[in-house]
């Protein structure tokens, strides 16, 4: 509408002008349709999203702090150690202080292959055991961090904790808190690290993954985020950071993204052990049973300031009202108790009306012919899992982009998603769960026991009958 008017006002004056003056409307025309095309181009913007990773394992058990990283949607890297700007379509790195991985301080890693291990969205699994996390681990090793993790002189896979590299949204849940930046601070940043030793200062008090967390996030913020001497003991910890750059942002309003600040990226369904929420050090003490009963016991006042410490400043919980990252990158809502008994439902009466060969229940047949598969990539790089089916090793797909590609394995996937479907409708998953991807397993798994091995419509029939479904 304004160029159309800018065209109608310039065709009226032009009547009766002289050469010159004709000249200087042409002159001014363009320049109201250069302004116009300027004022139409969206400001560039980027986020630094601080992630807060819920601790696993041995951390887990012993009531842990977890893990802190930070996402740079505008800082791409030239190798895991050189960072750079991105260029249109890239989709940042995760930045963070690891410990014993070839003598380096930081190493920045692309977003998908950090979460997932993968290089594509639509390629992450469905469902992850023990097995196939370190396939997709060591294959991405193998493809992109060999100057790093080289293989053994064998060629077999290093040990080490270089793992925690890739991966990171198998073996835990993941909150991230967003804070608006400008590619000026972006490109600031990428001059001080690049040109900064990159040489190992981890230590567990004064340098952890936390604390350079905190100086990437206090860079384009300053003061946005600190430690606490009473939460924490003066330790810089994952949850203090959240924390505080929750309250900034809440402060600050300005500086938020279009997204809402703390939202969850779940753990994905597996037999992988599930996460544990994250904990400041005095909730760490205080969880802690076999240390603080005999604090209690030994030397009360410490005891008890250690309660002070968590009432004024350990209550702060990064799920509370969390929205949840779904499989195709949108912000849902987490199931709720009548969504969940909905969808459980909807399973039972699935289960019914399939036949009894394809509606038994996730059978210990089920779980050998799984533990016994071997994980490949097909042509696409898509992972799957070598199965015995009918006397033969048949790869079947296990992510969305491939589950339906191979008819003879439908019951096999259908199984799969029965398994993702039950680890998601517990109790505890379903709050880390969002609404969209249940329907859209439950749409999955009503085509697979619908379809049958000698039906041969077409994988992109089939995956359009799928994507429909998140409609």
């Amino acid at each position: 509408m304004a160029g159309l008017w800018i065209k109608m006002d310039y065709s009226v004056c032009n009547k009766g002008r002289t050469a010159g003056e004709e000249s200087i409307l042409r002159l001014m025309k363009l320049s109201a349709i250069l302004l116009f095309c300027l004022c139409s181009i969206p400001h560039a913007r980027a986020e630094a999203t601080l992630f807060l990773g819920e601790p696993y394992g041995y951390d887990g058990a012993l009531a842990g702090t977890g893990h802190a990283s930070v996402y740079l949607s505008g800082v791409c890297a030239t190798s895991p150690v050189v960072l750079r700007l991105c260029a249109p379509g890239e989709t940042g790195v995760v930045i963070s202080r690891y410990r014993s991985i070839a003598g380096y301080d930081w190493i920045a890693i692309p977003l998908i292959p950090y979460l997932y291990a993968v290089e594509k969205q639509e390629d992450v699994p469905l469902f992850v055991d023990a097995k196939l996390l370190a396939f997709l681990r060591d294959r991405y090793r193998r493809d992109h961090l060999e100057s790093l993790v080289p293989d053994l002189p064998d060629g077999g896979t290093p040990g080490g904790v270089w793992y925690e590299l890739i991966g990171a949204s198998y073996i835990r849940t993941i909150y991230a808190f967003e804070v608006e930046t400008t590619p000026e601070q972006d490109a600031a940043l990428i001059r001080k690290l690049n040109n900064r030793p990159n040489r190992q200062r981890w230590t567990l008090v004064t340098a952890n993954c936390a604390d350079f967390a905190r100086g990437i996030i206090d860079f384009y913020h300053p003061h946005a985020v600190h430690r606490s001497i009473v939460a924490d003991l003066g330790v810089t910890t994952p949850k203090q950071l959240a924390r505080t750059l929750s309250s900034y942002t809440r402060r600050h309003p300005e500086l938020r993204t279009s997204r809402p600040s703390g939202y969850a990226i779940p753990q994905v369904p597996g037999t992988v052990p599930r996460s544990r929420p994250a904990h400041t050090v005095t909730e760490c003490a205080l969880t802690a049973k076999k240390y603080m009963l005999p604090l209690f016991a030994i030397h009360p006042y410490i005891a008890g300031a250690l309660i002070v410490g968590y009432v004024g400043h350990g209550r702060f919980n990064p799920s509370r009202n969390a929205l949840i990252l779904d499989s195709s990158q949108q912000l849902d809502a987490p199931l709720t108790r009548t969504d969940r008994r909905d969808a459980e439902d909807q399973l039972q009466e699935l289960l019914r009306t399939a036949s009894a060969e394809n509606a038994a229940a996730v059978a210990p047949n089920w779980v050998f012919v799984q533990a016994a598969a071997e994980p490949a990539l097909d042509a696409s790089g898509g992972p799957t899992l070598k199965v015995r089916l009918g006397g033969e090793v048949t790869p079947v797909g296990i992510a969305r982009a491939n589950i339906l590609s191979i008819p003879e394995g439908f019951e096999f996937a259908a199984d799969l998603v029965k398994a993702r479907l039950r680890e998601e409708l517990k109790p505890a998953a379903a709050r880390k769960t969002a609404h969209a991807d249940v329907e859209s397993d439950l749409a999955l798994l009503r085509h697979l026991l619908a379809r049958q091995p000698g039906d041969l419509a077409s994988t992109a029939a089939s995956a359009r009958i799928v994507d429909a479904s998140r409609r």
